[in-house]
């Protein structure tokens, strides 16, 4: 068969095209990266067990496509390169002054991370930093904080029965743990681009406490009787990247509730932006799984 040029060169368009539609495909199935930083041994056994809980998260997914992870124990990784490829991070670890994402100038460095669309997700005491010390960075990058003297701690039982329509929120049941679940954040501005997730009405009790550090109560906790309160939120960033709060997580055995560890599991997904089901990530956690890899504590 004779060809024209003409008609060579738009057949071997057409074929290189082809050709190269695979790789375009292999490109988009690229999986998106998390990385999940676990804390150092904290507070008694069965509490902060941020190892454990970062170990049963990450089994949790492993079933999941499109999502690759990378597990740190024991604090802020010493080689910390893996950050710069992750499309999100969680970060369960005590906070305060001892934050592992504050420390050493640590700061710049995520913060660089998160103008880039990185997604971030802050578990229980991780949600709380010093106010001129990583607030106004947490609430950029998560949408709030836990301020102390401002916010609380009280260990109580909120009933989560109503659900925002959001993929977080994705086959999540009502359901109620109890749990040191912080409560009157410092959040943005008029709750600028946040959703609450996990919202409930504390009693009057709770709100009087006392709470677990400092005992309080404080006035104006008290005079806010009857507000509802916002436990895990969600934010969609300018820069692009997402970020998530969660408060809950101080017992470790909260994680064998079906709907406490799928609200988690969805939101590691939504940091990452992976596609979250519309049942949610289904998982299962036995009790032997509770009770595997706690941290060397005395009782």
């Amino acid at each position: 068969m004779n060809l024209s040029r003409r008609d060579f060169l738009a057949t071997t368009a057409v074929g290189t095209a082809g050709l190269h539609l695979p790789l375009a495909n292999a490109a988009d199935a690229k999986p998106k990266k998390l990385v999940l930083i676990a804390g150092t041994p904290s507070h008694g056994p069965g509490d902060h067990e941020f190892n454990a809980g970062v170990l049963l998260l990450d089994k949790c997914l492993k079933d999941v496509k499109g999502l690759e992870t990378t597990v740190f124990k024991n604090g802020y990784p010493k080689d910390d390169s893996a950050l710069d490829t992750a499309d999100g991070i969680l970060c369960y670890a005590d906070g305060g002054g001892g934050h592992p994402l504050i420390r050493e100038k640590r700061l710049e460095r995520i913060g660089k991370l998160m103008a880039k669309g990185t997604g971030l997700m802050c578990a229980h005491y991780g949600v709380e930093v010093p106010k001129d010390l990583g607030g106004p960075e947490f609430r950029d990058w998560i949408g709030g904080y836990y301020e102390s003297m401002f916010s609380c701690n009280p260990m109580w039982k909120p009933e989560f029965t109503e659900f925002p329509k959001h993929p977080i929120a994705n086959g999540v049941k009502p359901f109620s743990v109890k749990d040191e679940w912080y409560m009157n954040m410092r959040f943005r501005e008029d709750m600028k681009a946040i959703t609450p997730i996990l919202v409930a009405k504390p009693s009057d009790a709770v709100r009087d406490g006392p709470y677990v550090y400092p005992k309080g109560p404080y006035k104006h906790i008290q005079e806010n009787k009857g507000r509802n309160e916002t436990m895990m939120w969600a934010t969609e960033r300018t820069d692009g990247g997402r970020g998530v709060g969660f408060t809950g997580g101080h017992f470790h055995r909260n994680w064998l509730d079906d709907n406490f560890r799928k609200v988690v599991l969805n939101a590691l997904l939504w940091i990452c932006k992976v596609e979250v089901p519309n049942d949610g990530v289904a998982s299962t956690v036995s009790d032997e799984e509770i009770k595997a890899n706690w941290d060397p504590k005395k009782k």
